[in-house]
C-alpha cells in the first residue's frame, strides 16, 4: 500500500463514528449517559431489558400482552433529534389513574408504542415507526429480548418475588432481606439486532441504574453471557453511588461491580465511581425525597486502581451525576478526547 493510501485509510478510520452501546433501564442512564453522548461523533444504541411490571407501562403489559414500553420510550427520547414539540408530546402525561408506588396517569408515548405493537403484531415494526417519528437517525433504541418473560428474585430466606414491581420493595418485599439471586422464566434469547450491536460495539456502558431491576435483567437471556464474553468492545460500568433498600443495602462499590460481572458472565474493563465526599445534608434531602433510597455505597479498601476509577463525577451541591464529567472520564479511559 502506498503512503498516500495509508494516510487516507488512517483518516477514514479516524472519521468513523465510535459505536457505543448503553445498557440499562430506568431514568438515570438515559439522562446521565445516553442523551449527553449525542453531542459527540458517535453512533449510539440504547438497550433495555423490557421486563417492567409496575406502573402504567406494567398495565399495558398485563392488559394487552405487549412488551412494557416504559424503559425503551426513555431511550427513544434520549436519542431523539426531533423538534421540541415532538419531545413534549412524547412525554405528555394524561389521566389520573393510580398505579401504585407514586405512578399516576398514562404517558402518551407508552400508549403510542403499545398501540403500534398491537396493530402490527410486531415490536420490531412498532419501533421502526417510532424511530422514524422521533427522528433517531443513525441511533437506535432496542429491546434486549422480545419474548414475554418475567423476572424473579429468590430472597436469602428462600421466598420468591415475581416481577420488577415486587423486587422494587413492594409490600411483599422485606427490605431487611438480601436478594440471593435473580432469574427469568420462561427462558429467552437475545433480540438479534441487540446481539449484533453488542458484538460490533467499540464501547459498552452499563448503568447507572438499579442493579437487580434494571441492569441485571439485561443479562438474563440464556445466550447473553456468551455474547458479552465474545464482545470485543471495552466494558465500562458507571457505578451507583447510593444503595436502594431491599436491593443493594450494605453494598460497596466492589460488591456492586462483582454482581454485574457475575450475571454478565465476563469481566468489566473499568468501573467508574464517585469518590469525593458528599455533604450529609444533600444526601439526607435526597433520601427524604426518595424513601426507597438507602445509604451511600461504601468504597472498598485497596480497590485495584487499574480497573476501579474513582473520580469526582457529581454536580456541585447536588445529589446527581454531572454528565459532562462522566462522559469526559469515559472517553479518557478509552483514549478519546
Amino acid at each position: 500500500m502506498s503512503m498516500t493510501a495509508k494516510k487516507n485509510s488512517k483518516k477514514a478510520k479516524t472519521a468513523e463514528k465510535l459505536k457505543i452501546v448503553c445498557i440499562g433501564g430506568g431514568n438515570l442512564m438515559p439522562k446521565v449517559v445516553l442523551e449527553p453522548l449525542k453531542k459527540y461523533p458517535v453512533r449510539l444504541t440504547g438497550i433495555t431489558s423490557m421486563v417492567d411490571s409496575g406502573g402504567a407501562a406494567g398495565q399495558f403489559r398485563e392488559r394487552f400482552g405487549v412488551l412494557p414500553p416504559g424503559d425503551i420510550r426513555r431511550h427513544v427520547l434520549a436519542l431523539s433529534n426531533a423538534p421540541k414539540w415532538k419531545k413534549q408530546l412524547w412525554s405528555f402525561r394524561f389521566g389520573n389513574e393510580s398505579f401504585g408506588a407514586g405512578h399516576t396517569g398514562h404517558v402518551l408515548s407508552n400508549a403510542f408504542i403499545a398501540c403500534l405493537e398491537l396493530n402490527f403484531k410486531s415490536h420490531r415494526k412498532a419501533m421502526a415507526i417510532v424511530s422514524e417519528f422521533m427522528e433517531l437517525g443513525d441511533n437506535c433504541a432496542l429491546p434486549m429480548i422480545v419474548e414475554k418473560t418475567q423476572i424473579f428474585a429468590e430472597m436469602e430466606n428462600g421466598d420468591i418475588l415475581e416481577g420488577e414491581r415486587e423486587i422494587e420493595l413492594s409490600e411483599n418485599h422485606d427490605a431487611n432481606l438480601r436478594i440471593g439471586k435473580i432469574f427469568q422464566k420462561p427462558e429467552s434469547k437475545m433480540f438479534p439486532e441487540s446481539k449484533k450491536a453488542i458484538l460490533e460495539a467499540d464501547l459498552i456502558i452499563f448503568g447507572p441504574g438499579d442493579l437487580y431491576s434494571s441492569i441485571v435483567p439485561c443479562f438474563l437471556a440464556k445466550d447473553a453471557p456468551a455474547i458479552f464474553k465474545k464482545a470485543k468492545g471495552k466494558k465500562i460500568l458507571v457505578s451507583n453511588t447510593i444503595s436502594r433498600k431491599g436491593e443493594t443495602h450494605g453494598f460497596s462499590i466492589g460488591k456492586f461491580a462483582d454482581e454485574v460481572e457475575k450475571y454478565m458472565g465476563s469481566p468489566l474493563d473499568y468501573i467508574l465511581y464517585h469518590n469525593k465526599p458528599i455533604d450529609s445534608a444533600i444526601v439526607g434531602a435526597y433520601q427524604e425525597k426518595n424513601p426507597e433510597i438507602g445509604e451511600l455505597l461504601a468504597i472498598d479498601d485497596n480497590l485495584p486502581k487499574y480497573k476501579f476509577i474513582g473520580r469526582d463525577i457529581f454536580k456541585k451541591n447536588e445529589f446527581t451525576y454531572d454528565s459532562k464529567k462522566v462522559i469526559a472520564n469515559i472517553f479518557k479511559l478509552i483514549g478519546r478526547k
